[in-house]
């Protein structure tokens, strides 16, 4: 095995294992979390949280893949003065966003809580999370450096850090005072967000001095020969322009979504209750399993990147088809299972069972939102990151309307017919794109038709005979799991669905 491949899946166990980590200790820090501020709680905390990924948009979305894409050329090229250039520009044009974004969000705290939120309560939290977005966008520079370095390890352990962190600054808080209200609460749990973003960029930043000293001598190379702030503007602007409008209207939809519901029927309470289950509770953990496929498509990027400068037309093609089939072998007998032990897991790790029932409604675009997130990653990384950008245009553009459409009708119903519609759509916009650009080949038969069919016939099976026995909801989702990837498994390799060149 050629020593690239070596490294490149020693860094995609090293993520995997990372984010396994992390959301693990998430998961049940949710389920704390949960019981702690409750399901209302949990609502006001998701659209509190909206303003953070969307300030976080603004203050680091973007320079990740520019610092990992330009990094690997100039060290590609054996240029350790060209990264020095490349960091310091990067790092000053994210302090300079950071700094523009947190005064933006500190000052319009009233506003946005008031008039966009239409709870006064988030002021305060809202105002909170602004300390930590420079401290955000150091960690995103510093972590594309390591992407690009091909060392996993600082990056991923520094999110364990950030996590650990978060957990017990959070508890410590908690239980050293009572909250005087769910608003209250709010605020606590983004000031250990924020101080455990703070954490992360230490731990982050003592990796790259002690990595700087050996790899980065200051007197070797030469600055690089076109402007940095233009290939940085080319790279990265599309993405953080995307992501930023895409994280607005993404914002505007979890403060118009609890609102529709309250048009269908519901209360202010059961919609922001209802809404917290979906956005807080559910999708977290549907997103667990996915740790390998995240870390796939982060370190693809570089991949991708280094293939296509090089014209290695072939590599780019094989790559491509390879990481669609896994994602799909992978994500099918997992929707399967979420189908069918979904009110299950719901009991196991909130227990509640409502937020079982929509794991398992949401179970069936389980494959979309996998695929759709490696073809995210590799589509970046083949330099179209402007089609990313209209196709999450068009989608969030298309699910407000429909929200504003459908949600008053149909109420919950609705919404998650939303979503079904919403993945779908962009899942196949953006495969049709890749296997387009990179000439891959793939068997609708093969790859989807026998596979989806053998995951489903033996899920089915394996649920019909569980029944019967009546079991707890743990041992009925261990066995069950069991039952049918095991099966799935051996169904999958003798009828040629995973080969040998699928996992070598």
């Amino acid at each position: 095995m050629r020593i690239s491949k070596v490294v490149f899946i020693k860094n995609a166990l090293i993520l995997t294992v990372s984010s396994l980590v992390i959301r693990f200790i998430g998961m049940f820090f949710r389920i704390w979390l949960a019981g702690a501020v409750g399901s209302e709680g949990m609502g006001l905390y998701t659209q509190i949280f909206s303003f953070y990924v969307l300030a976080s948009a603004f203050a680091s979305t973007g320079i990740n893949t520019a610092v990992t894409r330009l990094v690997s050329e100039e060290l590609a090229n054996g240029n350790p003065k060209g990264v020095r250039k490349i960091l310091t520009k990067c790092v000053a044009v994210t302090l300079f966003v950071a700094f523009c974004s947190a005064i933006i969000i500190f000052f319009g705290a009233d506003f946005i809580s008031e008039r966009l939120i239409g709870d006064p309560r988030a002021t305060e939290a809202i105002k909170t999370l602004t300390f930590s977005l420079p401290f955000m966008g150091l960690s995103s520079c510093l972590k594309g450096y390591f992407i690009a370095r091909k060392k996993s390890a600082p990056g991923g352990s520094a999110q364990i850090f950030e996590q650990l962190a978060r957990i017990g600054i959070i508890v410590y808080i908690f239980s050293r005072r009572a909250a005087a209200g769910i608003g209250e609460a709010c605020r606590w749990v983004i000031l250990g967000d924020g101080l455990a973003e703070v954490c992360s960029f230490l731990y982050i930043y003592l990796a790259f001095i002690l990595d700087k000293r050996k790899s980065l001598p200051k007197k070797v190379g030469s600055p690089p020969p076109y402007s940095v702030l233009s290939r940085l503007r080319h790279i990265a602007l599309p993405i953080t322009v995307g992501r930023y409008l895409n994280s607005v209207l993404r914002t505007a939809e979890s403060l118009l979504v609890p609102k529709k519901l309250e048009d269908s029927g519901l209360s202010s309470a059961d919609a922001l209750s209802v809404f917290g289950v979906i956005k807080g509770m559910a999708l977290p953990l549907i997103f667990f399993p996915a740790s390998f496929l995240s870390a796939l498509s982060t370190l693809l990027i570089p991949e991708m990147s280094e293939a296509a400068a090089k014209n290695q037309t072939y590599k780019v093609k094989n790559t491509v088809a390879r990481c669609v089939n896994i994602t799909l072998i992978t994500a099918l007998p997992i929707a399967v299972i979420f189908f069918y032990a979904g009110r299950e897991l719901g009991t196991i790790f909130y227990r509640d069972p409502d937020s079982g029932e929509m794991i398992k409604l949401l179970a069936p675009i389980i494959p979309f939102m996998y695929l759709d997130s490696v073809c995210d990653g590799l589509l970046k990384g083949l330099d179209q990151q402007v089609f990313i950008f209209r196709n999450s245009m068009t989608d969030s553009i298309v699910r407000l309307g429909l929200i504003i459409l459908l949600l008053p009708r149909f109420g919950i119903v609705g919404f998650i017919g939303i979503m079904y519609l919403s993945n779908a759509f962009t899942c196949f916009l953006n495969l049709n794109r890749l296997i387009k650009i990179s000439g891959a080949e793939f068997s609708l038969f093969r790859r989807v038709v026998l596979p989806g069919t053998a995951a489903i016939t033996v899920g089915t099976i394996s649920y019909l005979i569980l029944e019967k026995f009546h079991l707890p909801a743990l041992p009925f989702t261990l066995l069950f799991s069991a039952l049918t990837v095991g099966a799935y498994a051996l169904i999958a390799v003798k009828s040629g669905c995973i080969t040998r060149d699928d996992v070598l």
